[in-house]
């Protein structure tokens, strides 16, 4: 009986801090390119009333805003831009849950991408969006990415960046992303999610959570880099692969598979009556050898 309560009450602990801001129940994806969590009466709660992620595919985002590195230096944002894709997310460094949750759910799919690296094929961008934290923040939670990235060289290709709430917000808006500080908890309430942009800064994909699929991230950053990052089995994958909006998720389309399935069959078919064609060829031949032997 003493364990049941102790479980019932560990449960109504759990219940109770998921629908406080900045939790992974705050996020989840809904219809219209949107997320946000309803209340048992269907309404959002007052601090996520104007908290969610709208989606602005291909949208660019303003290259000219000035943002800091962790270093302190100041940079436009189209100054981070390489030539490769770039994994975005919008948070705040010292976020007691979901923005580390975030952040720790990014590094473990990128563990699991086979093939690509970051700072070689992809770069990673975060932008903090407490305009009270500074470069030396934002320094600190590169340290720890680093530890748990495990190829090595992410902070080749990867910035920290904070900046001034008026920037901060620009980009923000531009992307879709909004947040709003709540004044009873102290804390920023937002959505959690990734983008995935253009080598040129347009938003390509999004990605909703806090645990991303690495095969989904990985067809996206292919698919942004229009191909050229990834392998041939990744332009397939593509091929047969759709990305829906609403989920932020890759799916197989069934009408590419049936029409794959529907080309290998035609082609069987073909070899196979090739195949037929020849060998009744050889046999006539050579039973007109075997006759012009005997009539001699």
């Amino acid at each position: 009986m003493k364990t049941a309560t102790l479980i019932a009450a560990a449960l109504l602990t759990a219940a109770i801090a998921s629908a406080q801001p900045g939790t992974p129940t705050a996020m989840r994806p809904m219809t219209g390119g949107m997320v946000g969590i309803p209340t048992a009466e269907g309404k959002l709660p007052e601090p996520l009333k104007d908290v969610s992620i709208k989606q602005k595919l291909d949208a660019q985002l303003p290259l000219d805003t000035e943002v800091v590195d962790a270093s302190g230096r100041r940079r436009t944002f189209g100054s981070l831009l390489r030539g490769k894709p770039v994994v975005l997310a919008f948070v705040y460094y010292e976020c007691r849950m979901l923005c580390n949750m975030t952040l720790y759910g990014l590094v473990r799919a990128l563990n699991a991408i086979p093939n690509l690296s970051a700072g070689n094929d992809f770069d990673i961008i975060t932008v903090g969006f407490d305009p009270a934290e500074t470069p030396t923040v934002a320094a600190r939670k590169m340290q720890e990415l680093e530890t748990r990235y495990r190829r090595g060289g992410i902070a080749k290709g990867t910035h920290l960046l904070t900046g001034s709430a008026a920037n901060v917000k620009r980009l923000a808006d531009a992307a879709g992303f909004q947040y709003a500080w709540d004044e009873q908890t102290k804390q920023w309430a937002h959505s959690s999610g990734l983008m995935v942009l253009t080598p040129e800064g347009k938003i390509s994909k999004y990605f909703y959570g806090v645990e991303f699929s690495a095969r989904d991230l990985r067809l996206g950053m292919v698919e942004a880099s229009r191909g050229l990052i990834g392998s041939p089995v990744d332009q397939v994958l593509l091929f047969c692969y759709h990305y829906d909006p609403t989920t932020g998720k890759y799916g197989a389309t069934v009408m590419t598979l049936l029409r794959l399935a529907g080309g290998g069959t035609v082609a069987l078919i073909i070899a196979f009556w090739i195949s037929c064609y020849i060998q009744n060829k050889r046999r006539k031949t050579h039973h007109a050898e075997r006759l012009a032997t005997v009539s001699r």
